[in-house]
């Protein structure tokens, strides 16, 4: 096994338990402890974890964005339900964006059976899956490829999304907190989604039910910066009261 993958694997187990031990994952990868600490060493470096007596923790404050494969994972199955909850919403015909979200592509797998869609990403992701989708214009905002997360950012990705006119957007976030609003990991991410609310007539957030009540980095709008949330499970009181006295619609299985 290559050290990235192992690495890989170790942050990825990080993120589902909330921490890890080293002699536990030295006999899971049959390497020594040492190469295991160094290992960690390279995370905590990385920003992701913190290290600990004998293992490490979750680094719930890190703003750097977790790699495409690892957030993939997570709640794969209430990505799913919101996809096909997102797939009522859209009208044969309609000017889509779509983010570089994991559920972004849960939505672009779950749309394929409509007809004459516009879609504009800059995720390298939603291209590949939607390559070989007839009757449809699939557009790539441009700029530069983060390779982590599978997506085009940077001032060329802000300049082509602010060249259309979209009916609606459909985006993901790290957190939704009643008295914070949206946020994400990292400014760019952040100034992304931004230009995709504000290039849209109707705003969507796609966020499945472990997102909130937590609060990431950067700020992308208030909850009453949102047409409607979609999400997996139906949120306690307080949301569903937040959602109503701001004028946003829940919809939810």
């Amino acid at each position: 096994m290559l050290v990235a993958e192992r690495r890989n694997l170790i942050l990825a187990e990080v993120h589902e338990k909330k921490k890890v031990v080293v002699n536990k994952l030295s006999k899971q990868f049959h390497v020594s402890e040492e190469t295991i600490r160094r290992d960690l060493e390279r995370l905590e470096e990385e920003g992701h974890v913190i290290k600990s007596y004998g293992g490490a923790v979750i680094n719930e404050k890190s703003s750097i964005d977790l790699p495409f494969n690892i957030r993939w994972k997570a709640n794969s199955s209430g990505k799913q339900k919101i996809a096909e909850l997102v797939s009522r919403e859209i009208e044969d015909g309609d000017h889509i964006m779509l983010d570089a979200s994991t559920t972004a592509v849960f939505i672009a797998k779950n749309i394929k059976q409509k007809r004459h869609l516009t879609v504009i990403t800059n995720s390298i992701e939603n291209l590949l899956e939607l390559w070989d989708v007839s009757g449809w214009d699939v557009i790539a905002t441009g700029g530069t490829l983060k390779v982590g997360s599978m997506s085009l950012q940077g001032v060329r990705a802000a300049e082509g999304i602010r060249s259309y006119n979209a009916d609606k957007v459909f985006l993901s976030c790290k957190g939704i907190d009643l008295e914070k609003g949206i946020t994400d990991g990292n400014d760019e991410i952040r100034g992304i989604k931004q230009n995709m609310i504000s290039a849209s007539a109707k705003v969507y957030l796609a966020v499945d039910s472990t997102k909130f009540g937590k609060v990431a980095f950067s700020r992308i709008c208030s909850l009453s910066g949102l047409d409607v949330v979609i999400t997996d499970k139906k949120p306690d009181d307080k949301w569903l009261e937040a959602f109503e006295r701001t004028g946003v619609q829940c919809i939810y299985e």
